[in-house]
């Protein structure tokens, strides 16, 4: 495990946590879980409850779509260099994993349980409403993106309709 200050400052390069005072991150980190991953390890399975989030501290993950036929596709690729986060909506509802990650490459992360979350808010009101925030404003940034596809994928169908 990384120095204390080391840890905060790793902290402090995820966009989820950008708006959080040293002071806070320090209770955060207090909370987290290290967790490491080998490649080819399933992180997150779709379909699965949930009860985590994770910081990607070090390599790739990819995330996974399963259709209706059951086939996994790819839909992105996470990089550690980029400060992502995954797992996010399980903090908030504990429900069905939306994607499959797996580790690309041997992968450490941070892990933030359910029931530390809301443990840390209740005690820490300032550290939960700004993660809170954080989180909603993740979530409402994917679903706008995804809404836009929706439109997109609805356009190109009334045209294919259309046109034949």
């Amino acid at each position: 495990m990384e120095s204390n200050y080391e840890m905060i400052e790793s902290l402090k390069t995820f966009p989820l946590l950008k708006r959080l005072p040293d002071k806070d991150l320090e209770t955060l980190a207090a909370v987290m879980n290290e967790k490491s991953f080998s490649a080819g390890t399933e992180i997150i399975k779709e379909g699965e409850d949930g009860d985590e989030m994770f910081l990607l501290l070090e390599g790739t993950v990819d995330v996974l779509k399963t259709t209706l036929y059951g086939d996994s596709y790819i839909t992105a690729s996470l990089k550690h260099e980029c400060h992502c986060s995954f797992g996010e909506m399980a903090l908030i509802d504990q429900g069905k994993r939306s994607a499959t990650i797996k580790a690309h490459t041997d992968c450490k992360t941070l892990t933030l349980n359910a029931a530390a979350f809301q443990k840390l808010c209740r005690e820490n009101p300032n550290i939960g409403l700004e993660l809170l925030m954080s989180i909603t404003m993740t979530l409402v940034r994917n679903l706008r993106a995804e809404n836009e596809n929706l439109h997109i994928v609805y356009e190109a169908l009334i045209e294919e309709i259309e046109n034949n």
